[in-house]
C-alpha cells in the first residue's frame, strides 16, 4: 500500500513537473505570439496604381480602347453586369459598374453606367438604372505593381465583417469542422488522422487544427519533426487561450498561401479571389468559393491557371462537402458543378505589367520614403501613367525594332523611349527596352549614351540668348580646334562645307562645322550653364566636342531637357507620381507641379520655330510625308560616330516623345537618327495622336522677310528665295536703300529715290509661314507665361 502511495506521489509530481515545464515554456512564446498579433501582423507591400480614367462626353475614345482599359484594371465581362467590377459591350453601348475606390480626395462608392460611342468618341454618359445623364465619370485605377518586401508576399486584408458568412463555414467545413468548439488542437483528429495515415502506409490525412496551420504559417517552418509538431500544438493553444476565434479565423484568411503569380506569393483569400476570378469575396459564386477553398489543401496542385483539370476534382470533393455540411442544397451543388472553372474569358490584368515604369517610381519615391516604408506599410500610390498610351509604346517599339533589323540585317539592336505631358511634366509611359514586359535592364533611367546632335539646340539656344537671330550669318567652313590630344578637324555628315548660312538653317541641317563656330564664339561655359538651367542635372567637362554632343545622357536626362524647351522656357521636373496615402487612405503626400521660369519666351519661341523648321525642311522632313505632316511638330535628330546610337527627340502640342535606338555592347547599330530613331517617333506619335503644335507668338517677336542666300531683308513675297523669319524686337533687319551716289545729286534723283515715306517696309505679321494658324485651346503654360509677362 505504502508503495503504491510513492508511485501515486512520484507521478503525481511528474505531472506537476511537467505541467511546470509546459507553462514555463508557454510563457515564453507568450511574448512571440502577442507581438505578432497585436503588433503589424504582415509587410503589407506598397500598392501602385495608373492615372485613373476619367470619362466625358465629347471624349475621343473607342469601345475598344476603354475595353483594354477595363481588362487592365482586372474587370470581368458578364451578360448582364450584376456586381462591381463588371462590364458588358454591346456595339457602341457599355454598361460599366464600377468598384468602390479611395482616391485621395475621398471615397467613391461603386456606381453603375451606360456609355455610348459615336465616331468621334463618347456621346452619351448615363446612370444604368434610372438614365440620368452625367457629366463625368471616374473609374478605378488599374492596379499595376507593388514593392514586396523580401519573401515577395502580396495580400489584401479584409476583416471578419469582410468574409461572406457562407465562405466561413465552407473553410470551416472543409479544413476543420470543429473550429469553433475546440481549444486550437483536436485530439480526435490527430488520433483520425494517424489511424488513417498507418493503413494507408503514408501520409494521406493531416489533423491539423485552423489554429495549427496558422501557427504554423506566421511562425514555424515546415519541417516535419515530432519536436515542431509539439511546439505547434503548444502555441495553438496559447493562440486560442488569447483570442477569439473571429481574429484567428480571420488571420487565417489574411494569411494563408494560395499562389505563385511570378515572384509574387500570393497570400490570402481575398487576394486570390482578384487574381483567379477578377472578383472581390463578396462577388464570389458558389463554385468559386469551392475552388478557392480546395486550393488549400495543395496551392501548386490544384492551381486553376495550371492545373484546370485537378482543379475542377478538388472543386467536385469541396462542393461534396459542402452539401454533406448543409450548407447547399443537391440542386445548388448539381448547377455549380456544371459552371465553367472560369466565367469570363482567362486574361491577366497589368500586376506587374510594366516593370521600368516601377522603377521610376520607385526612383522618386527614395527621396521621401524609406525603403522599408515602401515594403511594409501598405501605401497606396497614385501615379501618372497612362495605360493607353503605354501598351501603344510597348507594340510600336517591340515591332518597330523588328523591322530596323529586317531592314538593316543586323540583330542585337535595341530601343527606349519615354513620353511625357508637354503641359505638366507627368510621365505617361516608359518603355526601357523592345521587350518592355520583362524585367532587366532599364535603358531609360541606367542606359548614358552620348546623345550627338541632340545637344545642338542647347548650342543655338544659348546664341540667341546672345545677340544671335534665327537669320544671323553662321560660317560653315572647315575648323580645326587644338585639343591635348592633337588637331580636332570635324566634319559634316555629308563632308562638305556650305559657306556662310543662317542660323537657322544650320540647325535644320545639323550643319557640325556651323555649330562649332557658333558655339566657340559663345563660349562652353555659358553653353553649359544652358544645360544646367534646361534641367540636365551632372557637370560637363568644357571641351569643343561637347558641341557636337559628346555628352552622355539617358533618355530620361534628354526628355527632361526637351520638356524644358516644349513647355516655353518653364522648367519643371517629369514626375511619376500624383499622390501617396497610407494603409488607411489618409493622404501622406501630394506631388504637385512645381514651376520655374528659366528663360525668356520669346528666346525659347525662337528655339521651337528653329526646331519646327528641322521637321519642315531639315533632318526630320521625313515627317512631312506622313499622317502627322500638318501637326508643326517640333524636334531634332541624334547621331553619334560610327552610328552607334540614333536618337530623336520631339514634341507634339500636347506630348514630348524621346526614342533611342542603339546597342547595349556599345557597337555600330548601323542606324543614324532620321533613319533609325525618326521611324519609330513617328509610328508611336501617330498611334498616340498628336495635336497641333501651334507657338504663342509673344508680343515682342515681329516677323520679317529675308532672303535665303543673302540673308539680308526683303520685301518680295513672290521669291522663292525669301524665307520669313521670327525676330526679337529690336534686332529685326531692316530694309535695304540704295545709296546715291555725290556725282549723280544734280540728276532727277526723285525719280529714282523715293522719299523714306514711300520706301515699301516688310509689315509684321504674327503668322510664320509656311505653318498656317491653327486654333488651339489655351493651355497651362499659357496661362503660366501670363503671369510673367
Amino acid at each position: 500500500m505504502k508503495r503504491l502511495s510513492l508511485f501515486f506521489l512520484i507521478g503525481l509530481l511528474s505531472l506537476a513537473l511537467i505541467i511546470a515545464a509546459l507553462t514555463f515554456y508557454g510563457l515564453g512564446l507568450r511574448p512571440e505570439i502577442e507581438a505578432r498579433f497585436e503588433g503589424q501582423r504582415w509587410s503589407l507591400p506598397a500598392i501602385v496604381y495608373a492615372r485613373p480614367l476619367e470619362l466625358y462626353v465629347g471624349q475621343p475614345l473607342t469601345p475598344q480602347i476603354l475595353e483594354d482599359e477595363l481588362l487592365l484594371s482586372g474587370y470581368r465581362h458578364e451578360k448582364p453586369p450584376k456586381s462591381e467590377g463588371s462590364y458588358q459591350r454591346q456595339g457602341t453601348v457599355m454598361t460599366v459598374i464600377s468598384r468602390g475606390f479611395h482616391f485621395p480626395s475621398g471615397f467613391e462608392p461603386s456606381r453603375g453606367v451606360t456609355i455610348t460611342f459615336g465616331s468621334n468618341g463618347i456621346t452619351a454618359i448615363t446612370e444604368k438604372d434610372n438614365n440620368e445623364p452625367l457629366d463625368l465619370f471616374r473609374l478605378d485605377p488599374a492596379r499595376i505593381g507593388s514593392f514586396h518586401p523580401t519573401a515577395h508576399e502580396d495580400r489584401i486584408v479584409v476583416t471578419y465583417e469582410g468574409i461572406p458568412p457562407l465562405f466561413v463555414k465552407t473553410l470551416v467545413a472543409v479544413e476543420d469542422q470543429k473550429f469553433f468548439n475546440h481549444p486550437g488542437v483536436s485530439p480526435l483528429a490527430i488520433l483520425r488522422a494517424l489511424l488513417a495515415n498507418i493503413r494507408a502506409g503514408a501520409t494521406v490525412q493531416g489533423g491539423s487544427t485552423i489554429t495549427q496551420q496558422l501557427v504554423k504559417n506566421l511562425f514555424l517552418t515546415n519541417e516535419r519533426t515530432a519536436s515542431r509538431k509539439f511546439r505547434e500544438a503548444i502555441m495553438a493553444l496559447l493562440l486560442d487561450s488569447k483570442y477569439s476565434k473571429e481574429e484567428i479565423l480571420t488571420t487565417y484568411v489574411n494569411e494563408v498561401f494560395l499562389g505563385q503569380d511570378g515572384n509574387r506569393a500570393i497570400h490570402g483569400f481575398a487576394l486570390a479571389g482578384q487574381y483567379f476570378f477578377h472578383r472581390t469575396l463578396a462577388d464570389l459564386s458558389l463554385a468559386q468559393i469551392a475552388t478557392l477553398v480546395g486550393l488549400v489543401k495543395g496551392p501548386s496542385l490544384y492551381d486553376p491557371f495550371r492545373h484546370p483539370e485537378k482543379a475542377l476534382e478538388r472543386r467536385h470533393v469541396v462542393l461534396e462537402k459542402m452539401a454533406e455540411a448543409g450548407l447547399i442544397s443537391p440542386e445548388e451543388q448539381i448547377a455549380a458543378n456544371l459552371e465553367p472553372l472560369f466565367d469570363t474569358e482567362v486574361r491577366r490584368d497589368g500586376f506587374n505589367r510594366f516593370p521600368a515604369f516601377l522603377d521610376l517610381v520607385r526612383q522618386q519615391l527614395a527621396s521621401q520614403f524609406q525603403e522599408e516604408d515602401l515594403k511594409t506599410n501598405g501605401l497606396q500610390i497614385m501615379t501618372t501613367l497612362d495605360p493607353r498610351i503605354q501598351f501603344k509604346l510597348e507594340k510600336n517599339i517591340h515591332d518597330g525594332v523588328a523591322r530596323l533589323e529586317k531592314r538593316n540585317r543586323r540583330g542585337g539592336t535595341e530601343a527606349s523611349a519615354i513620353i511625357t505631358n508637354r503641359d505638366n511634366g507627368e510621365v505617361l509611359a516608359l518603355a526601357g527596352g523592345k521587350d518592355p514586359v520583362n524585367q532587366g535592364f532599364n535603358r531609360v533611367l541606367s542606359a548614358r549614351r552620348q546623345i550627338g546632335s541632340l545637344f545642338k539646340p542647347v548650342v543655338y539656344l544659348t546664341a540667341l540668348e546672345n545677340n544671335y537671330t534665327l537669320g544671323s550669318p553662321v560660317e560653315d567652313t572647315a575648323v580645326n580646334l587644338p585639343t591635348g590630344q592633337g588637331i580636332w578637324s570635324p566634319d559634316n555628315f555629308d563632308h562638305r562645307e556650305h559657306g556662310q548660312v543662317a542660323l537657322y538653317r544650320a540647325l535644320a541641317n545639323s550643319w557640325n562645322l556651323a555649330t562649332i563656330h557658333l558655339g566657340m564664339d559663345v563660349g562652353l561655359e555659358k553653353i553649359i550653364e544652358a544645360a544646367g538651367r534646361l534641367g540636365f542635372p551632372r557637370p560637363i567637362t568644357p571641351l569643343p566636342s561637347i558641341l557636337l554632343g559628346a555628352v552622355e545622357m539617358t533618355p530620361f536626362e534628354v526628355a527632361q531637357i526637351y520638356q524644358t524647351m516644349a513647355a516655353d522656357g518653364f522648367y519643371t521636373p517629369l514626375r511619376a507620381i500624383n499622390t501617396v496615402m497610407a494603409a488607411d487612405h489618409s493622404l501622406l503626400r501630394q506631388y504637385g507641379l512645381t514651376v520655374e521660369q528659366r528663360f525668356e519666351p520669346a528666346t525659347i519661341f525662337l528655339l521651337n520655330y528653329g526646331l519646327q523648321r528641322v521637321v519642315a525642311e531639315g533632318t526630320a522632313s521625313n515627317l512631312q510625308r506622313g499622317k502627322l505632316a500638318d501637326e508643326h511638330l517640333a524636334g531634332k535628330t541624334g547621331t553619334t560616330n560610327n552610328l552607334r546610337d540614333a536618337w530623336f527627340a520631339g514634341f507634339s502640342g500636347d506630348h514630348v516623345l524621346v526614342v533611342w535606338v542603339g546597342r547595349d555592347d556599345n557597337k555600330p547599330v548601323g542606324l543614324t537618327g532620321s533613319s533609325g530613331a525618326l521611324p519609330l517617333w513617328e509610328r508611336i506619335m501617330t498611334d498616340i495622336g498628336a495635336n497641333p503644335l501651334i507657338l504663342t507668338t509673344p508680343e515682342n517677336i515681329l516677323w520679317r522677310r529675308i532672303d535665303r542666300i543673302t540673308l539680308a531683308a526683303t520685301s518680295d513675297d513672290s521669291d522663292e528665295q525669301s524665307m520669313l523669319l521670327p525676330y526679337l524686337a529690336g534686332t529685326e533687319p531692316q530694309p535695304i536703300v540704295e545709296e546715291i551716289p555725290p556725282s549723280m545729286t544734280a540728276a532727277p534723283s526723285a525719280k529714282a529715290m523715293p522719299p523714306p515715306s514711300q520706301v515699301k517696309t516688310p509689315a509684321a505679321t504674327t503668322t510664320p509661314q509656311p505653318l498656317p494658324p491653327v486654333q488651339k485651346k489655351k493651355g497651362f503654360f499659357d496661362t503660366v507665361r501670363g503671369w510673367f509677362q
